[in-house]
C-alpha cells in the first residue's frame, strides 16, 4: 500500500470510528442539554463548545500532558493494553472525540429542542417509558439532525491537523492522516501532490457540505 493510500484508509478509518463513538456519547449529552432545566447548562454548554474557540495545538498540547506514559492515565492504558495512547490510534481517537464533540452535540441539541416539550410531556403523560419514548417519537423527528451531525462530525474529523499532530505525531501507517500527509508533501516542495490531496479534501468537503444543506432544505418542505 502506498504512503497516500495508508493516509486515506488510516483517516477515513479515524473519522468512521469517530463518529461511531460521539454518536454513543454525543447523544445522551445532547438530549439532556436539550431538556434539563439545570443551573450547569451554560458550563455544560461552554465546556463542549470550547473545541470551536480554542486554537488545535492548545488542544493537542493538553492532551499530550495528559496521555502521556508518566501521566494517570497514559500509565492505566499502558497496564491495560501494553500500548501508549500518544503516538498511536488509540490516542487520535480520543484527541478526535474531543476535538469533534460539539460537531455532533450541537446538530444534536438543536433537533432535540425542536421537538418541544409538549410532545414529549403527551407521550409520558400516556404511559410511554423513557427509551420507548426516546426510540419512538424523539428519533423519528431528529433524522435530520442526526444526518447533520453525522456528516459534520466525519468530515471535519477528516480535516484535522494540528490536534492529531499533537498527539500522533507523523507516523507512516499508524498516525499519518492525509492533512498530516498533505503538509509533508508542501514541506518537502512535492506541489503535485499535494494539489491532488488539497484538490480532493476540497472536493469532499464541498460534496459533504452541498449535501447536509440539500437534506435540511428537502426536509424543511416536507415539514412545510
Amino acid at each position: 500500500m502506498s504512503a497516500t493510500a495508508s493516509a486515506i484508509f488510516l483517516t477515513l478509518n479515524l473519522a468512521a470510528v469517530t463518529t461511531l463513538i460521539l454518536f454513543a456519547l454525543g447523544t445522551p449529552l445532547a438530549w439532556w442539554l436539550a431538556t434539563t432545566r439545570s443551573r450547569w447548562r451554560p458550563v455544560i454548554e461552554a465546556i463542549t463548545a470550547l473545541p470551536l474557540v480554542l486554537p488545535p495545538t492548545v488542544i493537542g498540547f493538553y492532551l499530550l500532558i495528559l496521555l502521556n506514559p508518566t501521566a494517570p492515565i497514559g500509565q492505566f492504558w499502558v497496564r491495560l493494553t501494553g500500548d501508549t495512547l500518544t503516538f498511536s490510534f488509540s490516542g487520535l481517537v480520543v484527541a478526535s472525540l474531543l476535538y469533534s464533540l460539539p460537531f455532533m452535540v450541537q446538530p444534536l441539541q438543536t433537533a432535540f429542542e425542536r421537538i418541544g416539550r409538549d410532545q414529549i410531556e403527551a407521550a409520558a403523560s400516556l404511559g410511554a417509558a423513557p427509551f420507548d419514548l426516546f426510540v419512538s417519537l424523539v428519533l423519528p423527528l431528529s433524522v435530520r439532525g442526526f444526518l447533520t451531525a453525522g456528516i459534520l462530525t466525519f468530515i471535519h474529523t477528516i480535516g484535522e491537523f494540528g490536534v492529531v499532530l499533537m498527539v500522533g505525531g507523523n507516523i507512516p501507517g499508524r498516525t499519518r492522516t492525509l492533512s498530516i500527509a498533505l503538509y509533508d508533501h508542501v514541506e518537502a516542495l512535492r506541489y503535485d501532490e499535494a494539489h491532488a490531496l488539497a484538490a480532493g479534501l476540497v472536493g469532499l468537503s464541498l460534496l459533504v457540505l452541498s449535501l447536509v444543506y440539500w437534506l435540511n432544505r428537502r426536509r424543511s418542505r416536507h415539514e412545510g
